[in-house]
Parts: C-alpha cells; sequence; structure tokens
C-alpha cells in the first residue's frame, strides 16, 4: 500500500473544514490533519507541518514568508483559500519548488456584512440591545436615517459596487472615489465619481472602504482624513486595516472627531486579549468575518480539494504567481 501523503488545514477556527467539502476522493492519497487553533509561534508553528507535503491556509491567518519556507522543506503544494494573498512569499515559494494554488471566492458575504455593520453602527444595535438585556433603559439613542444621506464608497470594484446597489436600494446619494476610478465606471457601479477622495470624506454621512491594500493605499485614511469626516459621519473598513492609520483611528475614537466606526479587520489577528480595539469608545468591532460563511467556506474547501485533485494529478489549477 503506498504511502499517504500528509496534508494540514491550518486556522480551521470552528472545525469545518472537512464537514464542508467532499474530501472523500482524496482518503486513499491523503492523511490530513485540522489544526483549529491559530499558531503565531513560528517555531511551534513549523513544528506542527515540518512533515507536511501539502498545507492548506485559510486567507491571511498565517503568513508564509521567505523563512518559513525555507524551514518547510517537505512542503510540495500550498493551498490559500482566494485568488489573493500577499502574506505568501510567492517568489519564495516559486524558489523552494512549491506550487501555490488559490481557489475561488464569493463577493456576496463581505458585502453582506458590509451592510450589518453599518445598519448596525446607524441604529446603535449593539448598545441597545445589550441595555435591554441588562436591564437598562428602555431607547437611550435616536438612530441615524440612511434614506437621504449620503454613501461615500472608497474603491467601488466587485464588492463596492454591490454596495453601492443596496446603498441605492436604501436611497441612498451613493458616491465613489478610487485612484483609478472613471465617470463611466462609477456610472456602471451606482455611483457618481468625485473628483478627490477629501470631497468624499467631506460630504458624505457613512464612508466605506473597499480598496485593495498596496503601496499606494496603505494608510490612505490617515489623521488629515479621518479629520475631514463630519462630527455625524461613520466609518466602516470591512476590507484591509492596512488602508487606514490604526494609531489615528484610535485617537479619532477616544476623542470623537466623527460619530462612530465598524471595522472587521486588524493589523495583528486574532487580536491580542489586551489590545486598545477591544474597549474603544464608538466602536462596534467583529472578528474578520466578512468572508466566513458556510457558503463561502463550502467554495473555499470545495476548491482546496479540487486543487489538491489536480495537482497529485499532475495539472495544477489556478497557479498564483
Amino acid at each position: 500500500m503506498a504511502t499517504k501523503l500528509r496534508c494540514a488545514v491550518l486556522d480551521d477556527y470552528q472545525g469545518v473544514a472537512l464537514s464542508l467539502a467532499d474530501w472523500s476522493p482524496l482518503a486513499d492519497a491523503l492523511d490530513v490533519t485540522v489544526v483549529r487553533e491559530h499558531i503565531a509561534d513560528r517555531d511551534r508553528l513549523v513544528e506542527t507541518i515540518r512533515d507536511c507535503e501539502i498545507v492548506v491556509i485559510m486567507r491571511e491567518r498565517t503568513p508564509f514568508p521567505a523563512e518559513l519556507f525555507d524551514r518547510l522543506p517537505a512542503l510540495r503544494l500550498l493551498v490559500t483559500t482566494g485568488m489573493r494573498n500577499a502574506s505568501v512569499d510567492l517568489a519564495a515559494a516559486r524558489s523552494h519548488g512549491v506550487t501555490v494554488c488559490g481557489t475561488l471566492s464569493r463577493p456576496e458575504p463581505p458585502v453582506e456584512l458590509t451592510w450589518a455593520l453599518l445598519l448596525g453602527l446607524a441604529r446603535e444595535v449593539p448598545r441597545e440591545s445589550a441595555a435591554l438585556r441588562e436591564g437598562g433603559p428602555w431607547q437611550s439613542t435616536v438612530g441615524a436615517d440612511l434614506h437621504g444621506r449620503r454613501l461615500g464608497l472608497v474603491g467601488l470594484g466587485k464588492i463596492g459596487a454591490r454596495v453601492a446597489r443596496v446603498g441605492a436600494a436604501f436611497g441612498m446619494d451613493v458616491v465613489a472615489w478610487s485612484p483609478n476610478l472613471t465617470d463611466e465606471r462609477a456610472a456602471a457601479g451606482g455611483a457618481t465619481r468625485l473628483a478627490t477622495l477629501a470631497e468624499l470624506l467631506e460630504t458624505s454621512d457613512f464612508v466605506s472602504l473597499h480598496l485593495v491594500l498596496g503601496d499606494r493605499t496603505r494608510s490612505i485614511i490617515g489623521e488629515p482624513e479621518l479629520r475631514l469626516l463630519r462630527p455625524t459621519a461613520y466609518l466602516v473598513n470591512t476590507s484591509r486595516a492596512g488602508l487606514v492609520d490604526q494609531t489615528a483611528l484610535a485617537t479619532a475614537l477616544r476623542e470623537g472627531w466623527f460619530a462612530g466606526a465598524a471595522v472587521d479587520v486588524f493589523d495583528a489577528e486574532p487580536l491580542p486579549a489586551d489590545h486598545e480595539f477591544r474597549s474603544l469608545p464608538r466602536l462596534l468591532a467583529t472578528p474578520h468575518l466578512g468572508y466566513v460563511t458556510a457558503g463561502n467556506y463550502r467554495t473555499f474547501f470545495g476548491e482546496a480539494v479540487a486543487d489538491i485533485t489536480a495537482y497529485l494529478a499532475g495539472e495544477p489549477v489556478r497557479v498564483l504567481g
């Protein structure tokens, strides 16, 4: 009987990787180990997956820099969920003979969470729910209206455009800006293009970020930009933490520069227990849930199985880099 290859699935927090996809076609070829806890310590991670020829990772939860490839000589296939993962050093993977494949991803889940957070902010849902459960005051806030208000989208790609359509359904004035956005693309995405980011920030009641993180967009929202927001405005970030200067955001929320923010993404994940973002005022925070739905996970893990199957057949698909 042939020896099975060893495969590790990392950061399966909910323990669903094996139940949301059919791994049975690989039963004779793979010995699969699921790791539910996040392993932040590099030495412990290496010890855990040292003998694995195949590793499946969830988004950017566990980065794969060059130094990690150096320490994993057995690794031959790395599967990342999604088709973009900036935390994987693709050049290092190639130099070590490691094939990196991605999976399909659905745009709808982050759109839906964006609106969950925006509505939660506007109607003070966490505060009012907590008061009800704890025997606090019955109605203590006055919600912000969406109808007739301006929704400013920083980025109007496949996710931003879907957010725009929902905003229009609420009767909002939807505007957008991004470095390369044209009037035609904005109109096709259901928004009016504004000439500058400053104009969007100064005039919007709700601002939602939907840019890809890169050299041009890192900290695109810093202290000067945050100070442009109206005192009654709200900021939502379900994209990447690096788009916003985190120190400036914390200061803005403590000092009340604007009404509030909702964030689903952080520089450090999982967020340390003593991190200030766990206790900042005016902040609605969720633990990077944007892509975490049953449908999306079925896509992620189902495509991971397909990637492994194709690789073992000598015909890898969705190869990155």
